[in-house]
């Protein structure tokens, strides 16, 4: 089990996994629908990261390839207010800022989400200086291949990404969902840069944005709560709440020293406060299904997927991804930890699927429509 006091960012760096949602038509996706879809939407966990660098219009380009419903962006603020697709707001490991001169000046040590952290931040540079970085493969040689396209794509804005979607969809005749993640919102509030509007202006401004499926997610309660009600008009977006097992609170909580718990999010009356803001509950995915000391996959769920439907929420889950390391020990092969496993990743997805989610994460959609579509 995950120590409750490990941080989200330090959770990712266990291997242990990191994503999300959406509650849509089921073939087409063409609108939004009570209740749930017929069968579990796969979500391009920032694209296809499994092969291509996260968050870059190949990744998604190759996730909508493979057969994603839903790209996932996050997004984050440029000094000059722009919302672009990163991870977090230190590009120190998926851009080649630290390889830049001009740039070595303005690497810095910064309190987010209340860890300290050191390295380049998109707040500290306009969208023009973003535009002449390029992005890089976070997790090296456990991606090789994602690897061999280090420099080869530009960092995109929100609309960069909503055009190429449209393109993408029209291309392709079949409607693909954005499940962007707001991040960092107290902290971008914090200093001036406050994400919740400028998400809404860049929705406005899109005709996709304002008839496709959108899924805005968070790990922050406020923003989420904030956005409920300024929603009015767009049937089409859905709120998700992301959660991790624990008794960390997220970030806007930590910033008042009041709120719930992950813990308590997780309880019945957690659910059901929830269930007054948000559609779609995202929990990591040992939440759902944990793994023993061994770490191999338990054999029951824990319950939280029944009572999050029964509460009237719409399940999701993060992440899955297909090499050995991040696999569940039992399902591991022996081709080594960084060798890719996609037997194994359909196996553990299809644990999850028998629960009940009704979408998932993975880095590699393929893997994840073979194991959706492969059911019968």
């Amino acid at each position: 089990m995950i120590d409750s006091r490990m941080s989200r960012r330090s959770l990712v760096g266990t291997g242990l996994g990191v994503g999300l949602a959406a509650g849509f038509a089921p073939d087409v996706l063409a609108a939004p629908v009570k209740g749930r879809p017929a069968k579990a939407l796969v979500i391009g966990h920032r694209g296809a990261s499994a092969w291509r660098p996260e968050h870059t219009l190949g990744s998604y380009a190759k996730a909508i390839a493979d057969g994603a419903d839903f790209i996932e962006p996050d997004l984050v603020s440029t000094r000059d207010g722009v919302l672009i697709a990163r991870h977090e707001n230190n590009i120190a490991e998926t851009t080649d800022v630290s390889a830049r001169p001009e740039f070595a000046a303005r690497k810095a040590t910064k309190t987010v989400d209340g860890e300290q952290v050191t390295g380049w931040f998109t707040e500290d540079f306009t969208l023009a200086e973003i535009k002449t970085l390029r992005a890089k493969e976070r997790l090296g040689p456990l991606r090789p291949e994602s690897r061999s396209f280090d420099g080869k794509f530009q960092v995109v804005t929100f609309e960069e990404i909503a055009d190429f979607v449209a393109a993408e969809s029209a291309a392709r005749g079949r409607v693909i969902g954005v499940i962007p993640e707001l991040k960092h919102s107290t902290y971008f509030a914090g200093i001036g840069l406050p994400l919740e509007q400028r998400f809404l202006d860049r929705i406005h401004a899109s005709a996709y944005l304002q008839s496709a499926p959108v899924i805005v997610q968070s790990f922050e309660i406020a923003n989420l709560k904030w956005l409920r009600p300024r929603l009015d008009g767009l049937g089409n977006v859905q709120l998700l709440q992301l959660t991790m097992p624990g008794t960390m609170r997220p970030a806007d909580g930590v910033a008042k020293g009041s709120g719930p718990t992950f813990d308590e999010m997780h309880s019945d009356a957690g659910l059901a406060e929830m269930a007054t803001y948000a559609d779609w509950v995202s929990p990591y995915n040992i939440a759902l299904l944990g793994r023993d000391k061994d770490g191999k996959l338990l054999p029951q769920g824990t319950g939280l997927v029944e009572r999050a439907h029964a509460a009237g929420l719409l399940v999701s889950t993060w992440t899955f991804r297909p090499e050995n390391y991040f696999l569940p020990t039992d399902l591991r092969n022996a081709a080594g930890p960084t060798a890719r496993n996609p037997a194994g990743s359909i196996a553990e997805i299809r644990r999850y699927l028998a629960l009940g989610i009704d979408s998932f994460f993975t880095d590699d959609p393929a893997i994840g429509r073979q194991a959706v579509d492969g059911r019968g």
